[in-house]
């Protein structure tokens, strides 16, 4: 994910923007009426200045079909009506000669994406990759769905086109090149082959077929199209003669590479703009002359403004949101406050996020309904939910969302018949006022907000509640006290991504103002505030419609972007500036053509830079410098090496920096009028409504109302109070102080507040909480890790997990949350306590891998460090944290050989070693341990000690912050509490486990009498795994016996005793259905039984990297079987490994997905154990000497059913140089199972074609010499298929739940998505 945010403002440049954004332009004299408007889903806001300077606010519902056709349209004719009294002209249209301009932000797009509503249109691809973006990274989006849901493509037919390019490879390539081959240089400077040129009558021939069918618009997207561009030209000028409405060639639209992101970023522009022109063609209509000439400006999603006819589809998905994070910016940066600021945006569904220390922070790629869109955008993180998130009791935990009751039903109150929600909370303890709010409820949309209804379903939620705690023998609660807790648990859950956003920059969050916006975030302010450490909240006076009133603030904006391929030195300065000249020109020009005075533009100039060898690019901004590493427009370098090491922890000095793309952001200053302060009220009482009860901590207050249009500038409220506005409500919470600010704005002190007192009793609310809590600590570990590690494997795939135990060495949690990883980590400390006993002392820190000690394969290495406190003298609690390590010796580079025989041959082994000792780094022994395996024959030491040192220490650097965080904890509830919670949270999931095993064991029952399941599956050598699970549906545990399962095996095959284990949770989370607490509780209620001497729990040295990656997948697949779950899913990574003695290439393939009772299963994606990403099709040409000549969907695949099964994959890779290719693969004998009647999905197979002709099936397992041209064809296993196949149409009605879940966004998401995708 690349991320451009100005992180400190230690550059000159940010200072000189900042100026510039304050600086006062001066206001030509106002003509006519200016609008600045927000529609949004729910409402549309507007902001008008009058000529005069008068100033008017509106909300209207965004879509009110009985009263008018157009909101905004709307609120400008009731403004000019009421203020002219003749808003309309002699033809009945709204009069634009009264209108100087109009200013709008839109959902439009956002919600056609959402809900697939754009135009009609077509993807026309290279040949071999029709699938391409469906397939898309093959990662899937949720890891413990077993309905694998993913976002529908956009297109609805795919043309493939025979034309191809590739980059030369001089230096690399054995190939010999053919005669027809094309050398041609792209824009990039790189050399590039045409080896098929494109056939224009072919492409012409299809297209006309298209317009016939209907297809009224298309994206083009060609392989390296982002540097060589003719044959999307040539394509693009086709289909305009022919007429579409709307022609969108990927590399106008996004210059940037990687074929994915960039397909999808083309696609969603011919998807949505002409659903846009439609929408914005609609609105000018109703204007006298359609707004021609008329100055109408949209907010794109970089928070800039562009002209009315060049508003695009790929550019508008955040234009709503982006005009609050503008306002708030503008409003209360270096005006209100000299802190940074987080912006709070919680809305009906959901909550926005985002972050401004001087300069808008963007993101250059992300994820909307998942499309990846690869534009400039702000970084608005969508976290939770918002006013409508769903309230839930299970298991004893107390749960507020992801859910969330839409707009249709909405919350209880709402008179529709809706679930609880945070709504329904804030207005059953008082703090909201049915009195103050619009009458819009019901199904005539003329009633008030229902408290009865709240009340009921509260006392049916206590109740249910309150049954469970006396179980226990634990205190009752009352109605107030769960609809407090519920608030406490939705603001603990906001707070969580608040903090990954600051922490994952290196900022601490405390040290921030809360600017707070939205309808329901007045409510929530206070308490978040505190919860962060935050001790001012901003609330501007027009919070409630500050996205409209940040679209009056903001500023035009045009792009110019180039892709490059330079190295950033001395002798490409001169090129770096040219191109940095002409883009500033273009951009330039396209301001001056909207009428922009030339000295209101400012041009910014941008390098997206990477160390070379690593993915890790940044967006950077000069500093304004002569150094010998500045060109004429500044020092791009030392910019990018201070960013670096701010958010890294490091530099690689040594290293080449690499120029990806070339940018400059043109800006037209806006000229904004200054504020008039009213006259101040300093030293006067506050004018009250009346006095209210409501409740906070401890019970219920008197609480005094007041109207914000009442209070003037200066006056001091103490909380508890309420200030109404007609758009929002704000809560002032007891130890608050609010003061209106010269300017009529609200600033809110926060005070200490009353620190609830926590016992070590269990305590439903707080286990929420400390849920929350236990899991930031393993996700900011984690944060620690990725920023100070050196290794592509930890830094960029994110292979690692971090863990906290309790005393006895018992998980508490984990995060994130890799299969393989779940649990095993407990086994490994567990070990160490056995061996170490009393002999661990404070500034130890132990390293292990073995399989024996808790280890999973050798490359995961795991550092653990025990925690000591004044009052104990054993350990009180542990962290540690598992990374994979790129190699670690043995037989191959990589230490993953397909060959082993022994696990010797595998790399270093460390069952116990003390890496820290008293503080003392090991380093000498360490070395000694990494280099052994050289000693073995055939075998080298590790093939990279620097990076497994820098990584090792990026861990005890991780395992530290860990310490640090629980320490912060014990201050603020003491050691007793904070141990006691370890021991509750997992009793938490043990009951949660237990209740769905009495739930299986009663349908097993009912089903076949009998509570014993069975299964067994058969690896491709013939190994037996069988299962045999005994039932109790009285104490909901259950016996796990893998007796019956082979013995161990020659070769890698065999799996450690902590693989087994974390299928088991892996299967038992899945099972469950909803997030529980994946820790030690997990596996209480289950006794697993392994023989000695199998597979499954193999002798000490016996060779285990297969177990890892394939015998895993066995495992689930017998889980499944066992518990009739789903048929089974593809039950293979299907492993490459090529290269030669100075470079490798590995990568993991998707197949099919099993289907089951109500679902089809999912085609092209990672199932169970794995979820790894492909490298993008054009990364892989770039850097290795092959070339991918197809992927896409193996079509009937998968096993047919009353559900089908999902296809595999076929991928083609043709090598150009002379390789050493391994495959280890599974499925390629046996068939995954289809169950109840549906039919087995097709087994796996890998070929290799000579490059003279010869075919050669490679069997599931092998290694093998192949030569420039000769092409691997992998076609993986597909799903089986569920129920008996029927012709019936209902088969392919699926059946899923009706609520509406937020959509989340944002780099918080998109970094947990990656870690997911391991």
């Amino acid at each position: 994910m690349l991320t451009d945010r100005s992180s400190a403002c230690d550059h000159g440049e940010c200072n000189l923007r900042r100026n510039v954004r304050h600086s006062k332009l001066k206001m030509a004299p106002q003509k006519g009426f200016q609008f600045a408007i927000d529609r949004g889903g729910t409402f549309t806001d507007v902001y008008a200045r009058c000529p005069g300077g008068k100033v008017r606010v509106m909300k209207l519902l965004s879509v009110d079909p009985q009263n008018y056709d157009d909101a905004p349209r709307e609120a400008i004719r009731r403004i000019l009506q009421e203020e002219t009294g003749n808003a309309l002209d002699k033809d009945g249209k709204v009069n634009s000669s009264l209108i100087e301009s109009i200013r709008m932000g839109t959902t439009v797009a956002t919600n056609a994406l959402l809900e697939r509503k754009g135009a009609k249109m077509a993807l026309v691809i290279n040949k071999g990759f029709k699938d391409l973006l469906y397939i898309g990274n093959q990662a899937r989006p949720n890891i413990f769905q077993l309905n694998i849901k993913r976002p529908g493509v956009l297109y609805t037919e795919v043309i493939e086109v025979d034309c191809r390019v590739i980059p030369a490879l001089e230096d690399r390539c054995q190939m010999p090149r053919e005669k027809h081959w094309k050398e041609v240089t792209g824009t990039t400077g790189e050399k590039m082959l045409v080896i098929k040129d494109l056939v224009e009558e072919e492409i012409r021939r299809d297209l006309k077929g298209l317009k016939e069918r209907g297809i009224e618009s298309v994206a083009v997207v060609l392989a390296h199209s982002y540097t060589y561009h003719d044959h999307e030209v040539r394509i693009g000028r086709i289909a305009d003669e022919i007429g579409f409405k709307q022609v969108s060639l990927s590399h106008s639209v996004t210059s940037m590479v990687r074929m994915v992101p960039r397909g999808f970023t083309a696609s969603a522009d011919a998807y949505l703009t002409p659903h846009i022109r439609d929408y914005v063609r609609g609105f000018a209509e109703g204007f006298t002359d359609g707004l021609r000439g008329g100055n109408v400006l949209f907010m794109q999603s970089d928070g800039g403004l562009t002209p009315m006819n060049m508003f695009n589809g790929s550019r508008a998905i955040l234009s709503g949101p982006a005009g609050g994070v503008v306002g708030y910016a503008m409003t209360s940066y270096q005006k209100e406050t000299g802190l940074p600021v987080i912006g709070f945006d919680m809305g009906g569904t959901s909550t926005d996020v985002s972050r401004y220390a001087g300069s808008l922070e963007h993101v250059h790629e992300a994820t909307t309904a998942g499309v990846t869109i690869q534009a400039p955008q702000l970084d608005i993180n969508t976290v939770a939910a918002g006013g409508g998130s769903m309230l839930m009791f299970r298991s004893g935990l107390l749960v507020a969302g992801p859910e969330s009751a839409g707009a249709q039903p909405g919350p209880a109150c709402y008179r529709k018949g809706g679930p609880l929600t945070v709504t329904d909370a804030n207005l059953l303890l008082g703090r909201l006022l049915p009195e103050y709010f619009p009458k819009i409820f019901g199904h005539s949309e003329k009633e008030p907000l229902d408290k009865e209804a709240t009340i009921t379903a509260f006392k049916k939620m206590t109740d249910e509640i309150n049954t469970f705690l006396r179980q226990d023998g634990g205190k009752e609660m009352t109605m107030e006290e769960v609809a407090m807790g519920f608030l406490n648990v939705a603001n603990e859950a906001m707070c969580r991504p608040i903090r990954a956003l600051t922490t994952a920059r290196g900022h601490d969050a405390s040290q921030h103002a809360l600017a707070c916006f939205g309808g329901a975030g007045g409510q929530h302010a206070c308490s978040v505030a505190r919860q962060l450490g935050i001790t001012t909240v901003l609330i501007h006076k027009y919070a409630g419609i500050l996205s409209a009133y940040g679209m009056a603030l903001a500023h035009i904006v045009q792009e110019a972007q180039q892709p490059a391929a330079l190295v950033y030195c001395a002798d490409s300065f001169d090129n770096i500036d040219e191109q940095l000249d002409v883009l500033a020109a273009v951009a330039r020009d396209k301001l001056t053509k909207q009428g922009i005075l030339d000295s209101q533009i400012v041009t910014e100039p941008y390098l997206h830079l990477r160390y070379r060898g690593t993915d890790c690019a940044l967006m950077v901004s000069p500093i304004p410098d002569e150094s010998p590493t500045a060109c004429r427009h500044g020092d791009f370098y030392t910019a990018f090496v201070n960013r670096y090491k701010s958010e890294f922890g490091f530099t690689l000095a040594d290293r080449d920096v690499i120029v990806d793309d070339i940018r400059v952001r043109g800006v037209g200053m806006s000229a904004v009028p200054e504020d008039v302060a009213p006259p101040s009220g300093k030293g006067t009482t506050p004018v009250s409504e009346k006095t209210v009860k409501v409740y906070f901590e401890g019970g219920y207050q008197d609480t005094t109302i007041y109207l914000l249009e009442k209070l003037k500038p200066e006056q001091v409220i103490s909380g508890p109070a309420i200030i109404m506005d007609s758009l929002s409500t704000i809560l002032v919470e007891p130890d608050c102080r609010a003061e209106i600010t010269k300017l009529g704005d609200i600033r809110i002190t926060i005070g200490s507040g009353q620190a609830r007192r926590v016992t070590t009793d269990l305590d439903s609310i707080q286990l929420s909480i400390f849920s929350h809590r236990f899991m930031s600590i393993a996700e900011q570990m984690g944060r620690v890790l990725q920023r100070t590690s050196i290794s592509v494997n930890i830094k960029e795939r994110l292979d690692f997990s971090c863990a906290l135990f309790g005393a006895d060495g018992g998980l508490v949690s984990n995060a994130p949350h890799i299969p393989v990883h779940l649990g095993a980590m407990q086994e490994t400390v567990q070990y160490q306590m056995k061996v170490r006993g009393d002999s661990l002392k404070p500034g130890d820190v132990l390293l292990a891998n073995h399989p024996k000690a808790g280890g999973s394969h050798l490359p995961d290495l795991t550092v653990i460090t025990p925690v000591f406190h004044k009052s104990h003298n054993r350990p009180i609690f542990f962290v540690a944290s598992r990374g994979h390590h790129a190699d670690i010796g043995g037989l191959s580079p990589g230490s993953m050989p397909p060959h082993s025989v022994s696990l010797a041959q595998e790399g270093a082994a460390f069952k116990s070693l003390l890496l820290v000792d008293g503080g003392h780094f090991n380093e000498k022994q360490l070395t000694e341990e990494l280099m052994k395996p050289g000693k073995e024959p055939g075998c080298s030491g590790t093939r990279n000690l620097a990076d497994n040192l820098s990584d090792l220490k990026a861990q005890v650097a991780a395992n530290q912050r860990g310490i640090q965080l629980v320490g912060e904890l014990i201050d603020e509830y003491g050691l007793d509490v904070v141990q006691a919670y370890m021991t509750h949270i997992q009793k938490n999931a043990e009951l949660a486990v237990r209740d769905m095993l009495k739930e299986i064991a009663n349908n097993a029952l009912t089903k076949t009498g009998s509570a014993v399941l069975k299964a067994t599956e058969y690896m491709d050598n013939g190994t037996p795994i069988t299962l045999t699970v005994t039932l109790d549906k009285e104490l909901g545990s259950a016996i796990c016996d893998f007796t019956g399962t082979g013995v161990e095996v020659w070769g890698n095959l065999n799996a450690p005793r902590a693989i087994t284990l974390s299928a088991l949770i892996y299967c038992l989370r899945c099972m469950v259905g909803h997030d529980v607490p994946l820790n030690q509780g997990c596996l209480n209620p289950v006794k697993v039984i392994i023989p000695a001497g199998s597979i499954l729990d193999p002798s000490e040295g016996a060779a285990v990297v297969g177990g890892n990656v394939l015998t895993s997948q066995r495992i689930v697949d017998v889980v499944l079987k066992a518990f009739q779950v789903c048929a089974a899913s593809q039950g293979c990574m299907n492993n490459l490994t090529l290269g030669e003695k100075d470079w490798g290439y590995y990568e993991t393939v998707a197949g099919g997905s099993g289907a089951g009772p109500g679902w089809h299963g999912s085609g092209g994606v990672h199932t169970h154990m794995t979820n790894t990403r492909i490298t993008d099709v054009e990364i892989v040409e770039r850097r290795y000497p092959m070339l991918v000549t197809k992927f896409s969907l193996r079509t009937h695949s998968g096993g047919k059913g009353r559900w089908n099964g999902g296809d595999g994959v076929s991928r083609e890779l043709v090598f150009r140089r002379s390789v050493q290719l391994s495959v280890l693969t599974e499925r390629r004998s046996f068939q995954p199972y289809g169950m109840n009647g549906g039919e087995a999905g097709e087994r796996g197979l890998n070929l290799l074609q000579r490059v003279d002709g010869r075919l050669i099936n490679l069997g599931g397992k092998a290694s093998i010499h192949a030569y420039p041209g000769d092409k691997y064809i992998m076609n993986s296993p597909g799903g089986g298929g569920y129920g008996v196949p029927s012709d019936q149409s209902d088969a392919n009605i699926q059946t899923s739940k009706q609520t509406s879940e937020f959509i989340e966004r944002g780099s918080v998401f998109e970094y947990r998505s990656a870690q997911e995708s391991v």
